[in-house]
């Protein structure tokens, strides 16, 4: 044999075999993240169906409206009980009462509601006219994380504009 096949030949037994070793030892790796100490992952948080929906649509699922949650938190810069009151009759396992999403109680419920339907009636007539702007109107648009939207203050001499 010339001495440039038998390189290629054992540069190729060299490949093979360390792609063997790495497809063995991946085929072994633990599937999905543990703890240390080896227990399996939780099993995934499910929502019960959503009671109460007024202005969200009725056929939306546990999940969904909980996304939707989240993302209004965000954008308000905002936890759950700010609009949802708390349960006294329903202690959770942390032995603190739990909420209760249907009840109307709190009167930030009511605000944010009338909120979501003035962000889809913006969207609705305004910005799906718009041609290839595309970009909806969300609760950030105004808020940007915080409770109160911050005015908006026209830059100046003394105040130039933000970064």
């Amino acid at each position: 044999m010339k001495p440039s096949f038998q390189f290629r030949l054992s540069a190729a037994a060299v490949l093979l075999t360390a792609a063997a070793f790495i497809v063995s030892t991946a085929a072994q790796a633990p599937q999905g993240p543990q703890d240390p100490a080896g227990n399996p992952p939780p099993e995934p948080r499910t929502f019960p169906a959503p009671a109460n929906l007024k202005v969200l649509p009725r056929d939306l699922s546990g999940q969904q409206v909980h996304d939707i949650m989240e993302q209004w938190e965000a954008g308000l810069g905002i936890r759950c009980d700010s609009c949802h009151a708390e349960d006294p009759n329903n202690i959770g396992p942390n032995g603190r009462p739990q909420l209760n999403f249907a009840s109307d109680s709190k009167p930030m419920k009511a605000v944010a509601r009338m909120m979501y339907t003035m962000t889809e009636e913006i969207n609705r007539s305004y910005v799906a006219k718009i041609d290839s702007f595309g970009a909806p109107v969300t609760c950030g648009t105004c808020h940007r994380g915080h409770l109160g939207p911050e005015p908006f203050l026209i830059p100046s001499a003394e105040r130039p504009p933000a970064p």
